[in-house]
């Protein structure tokens, strides 16, 4: 079993959901963002996003939008974030990590050097937002040859013809989007939620990761209910803005906590 599998089936066994924590890579700067990577898993991040920074990172809303400027300015680059995930494992073997981004930095590194150097460095999952499932065939085959699980992403404005397309693509998990807009939005209402969630759990078997829009402990739990994996990342990027990596691990803790909580 992958980390990934492993992973899924250890919450699925324990009746809870897992928190999936999202940090953009090289962000304040790469010896402070690794030292945040490996306090993660011990403070209850159970699966770990990587954002790749990128210039043009049109999904995320102004948190995120910064934290790209702050990794690029401080002269992170795709490399740097390989370099990071290998050090990570040098301490840590089991915590999935799962790369986020855009597809123009993979394809200006090279779709088959970046899956080989992503299998090396040691990530599990790759979530590209703007991959088309018309054109990740290639990607697929390549990640798949590297033991990386490409993760489709749905929305609840996903037809459902397109959503049976995304879905035959799709490993690890998928990743749903449970609003229209860009990261940090505010979310749906709980029934919203149940209901888009539910639309993509009768297509498919894998497990499901709810994210843009959760901001507490509280709306956690909520869509905990509904999703194997809760994911947060404007929140905690802003907190380790804001007040740095102690008070960012704070904020994992209580989102981790009343995960826990809710089981």
């Amino acid at each position: 079993m992958s980390r990934l599998e492993q992973k899924l089936a250890a919450l699925q066994a324990a009746g809870r959901a897992g928190l999936a924590a999202y940090f953009t890579a090289g962000d304040p700067s790469y010896e402070e963002c690794l030292r945040l990577l490996n306090r993660l898993p011990a403070a209850g991040a159970d699966v770990l996003e990587l954002g790749m920074p990128f210039s043009d990172p049109v999904a995320d809303g102004p948190v995120l939008q910064l934290a790209n400027d702050r990794a690029i300015r401080a002269g992170h680059t795709m490399r740097r974030t390989f370099d990071l995930v290998r050090a990570f494992r040098q301490q840590d073997q089991q915590t999935p990590v799962v790369l986020m981004g855009y597809l123009n930095p993979l394809l200006r590194f090279g779709v088959a050097s970046f899956m080989a150097e992503a299998g090396q460095a040691g990530v599990d999952g790759l979530i590209i937002v703007d991959l088309s499932p018309d054109h990740g065939a290639e990607i697929g085959v390549l990640a798949q040859a590297h033991g990386i699980d490409v993760i489709r992403m749905t929305a609840p404005t996903t037809p459902a013809a397109r959503l049976d397309a995304v879905l035959r693509g799709a490993s690890g998990f998928v990743y749903h989007v449970m609003l229209a807009g860009t990261t940090g939005s505010a979310l749906p209402s709980d029934d919203v939620i149940a209901e888009s969630l539910q639309r993509v759990r009768a297509r498919t078997q894998l497990p499901i990761a709810a994210g843009f829009g959760v901001r507490s402990a509280e709306q956690a739990r909520a869509v905990s209910r509904h999703a194997n994996l809760v994911a947060v990342g404007t929140r905690l990027v802003d907190v380790l803005a804001t007040g740095g990596i102690e008070a960012a691990l704070d904020e994992v803790r209580t989102l981790s906590g009343g995960l826990r909580a809710a089981a």
